[in-house]
């Protein structure tokens, strides 16, 4: 029996615009195991971002349920929240624009702790700033130092510790480590993974490189315009992706053999807007495959094989 310590079902965000309703997020679900990643892949507009703001109630869902630890989080009132979060932590992109500038390293870290009342005396909030800096792979002489005066690692292992300060069981990770160096992500989803085994972090990993996500999730969901179009473990999403999409994504990852030759699948089509959507399938204007079904109903996620889930009518009579 597993042991699921997120649960969101039919979640939804949507916004009023000008134009009309934009759909930001659609109706998803998924579940996640304690202690276990989720990594969210799809470009830039598909509602990863929107997902894990709406599942922190920074943003509230328009729908839907985000069952953390048998709590219905969406029904709790401000305070309730309030005390919520204290488990349920984000790390975002920027971790300069993150980061109050007129604060130091020592303030940052320790903001959360006294705002939360976690620790009261001055000289015991101090030890235990040194004692998350030390975690996270700050030195202790940049605890007086400003987030002008450090590189972006740096500023993001601070960001890191802020969301540690609260002793959280799950971390959303907003693409961490998009605004860094090759060398330093490595240092950063290195540093994530440790924590992760030593004190059981659950983790929601929303990112755009695939090469990273795999690398480092349990579980895969591609979204599309608000929508999860595939989920799968890691390793059978790289071994056997189903989607038309999934597989476009992943041909675009770079190969280091030169001699290793891989087909590249160029989409073609006008991308759907997500103002006012049809009841058809999201993808169908840029899809090989497309059908006269795929434009007459929304393919609905279903398992294709155990723990294989695909959103596509082209899969319907294999």
């Amino acid at each position: 029996m597993t042991s699921n310590l997120i649960e969101v079902k039919n979640l939804k965000k949507h916004f009023k615009t000008p134009q009309g309703m934009l759909h930001a997020v659609d109706g998803i679900s998924f579940t996640i195991e304690k202690g276990k990643t989720l990594g969210i892949v799809g470009e830039s507009g598909c509602g990863k971002s929107t997902t894990g703001r709406a599942i922190l109630r920074l943003l509230e869902p328009t729908e839907g349920e985000v069952i953390f630890d048998g709590v219905d989080v969406v029904t709790l009132d401000r305070k309730e929240m309030r005390k919520m979060r204290k488990d349920m932590q984000i790390i975002f992109q920027d971790p300069f624009s993150s980061l109050d500038p007129r604060k130091t390293v020592l303030q940052a870290i320790s903001e959360p702790i006294i705002e939360n009342g976690i620790i009261k005396q001055k000289k015991l909030v101090e030890e235990k700033v040194l004692e998350i800096m030390e975690t996270v792979g700050l030195s202790e002489r940049l605890i007086n130092t400003f987030p002008h005066e450090l590189d972006g690692g740096r500023r993001q292992r601070i960001g890191i510790a802020r969301a540690l300060a609260m002793n959280p069981k799950f971390i959303i990770c907003d693409e961490p480590v998009s605004a860094l160096d090759v060398s330093i992500q490595a240092q950063i989803l290195n540093l994530l993974k440790k924590l992760q085994e030593e004190i059981g972090l659950t983790y929601i990993f929303i990112t755009h490189d695939l090469s990273v996500v795999n690398h480092f999730s349990d579980d895969i969901a591609v979204m599309y315009l608000g929508q999860i179009v595939e989920k799968a473990p890691a390793e059978v999403l790289f071994n056997n992706p189903l989607h038309p999409y999934t597989k476009a994504l992943l041909s675009a990852i770079p190969i280091p053999d030169i001699n290793e030759k891989r087909e590249r699948i160029l989409l073609q089509g006008e991308i759907q807007s997500p103002v006012n959507l049809p009841d058809e399938c999201r993808f169908a204007k840029r899809c090989p495959l497309m059908s006269d079904k795929c434009k007459s109903c929304i393919p609905e996620l279903r398992e294709i094989e155990p723990g294989h889930f695909v959103a596509c009518s082209s899969l319907d009579n294999n």
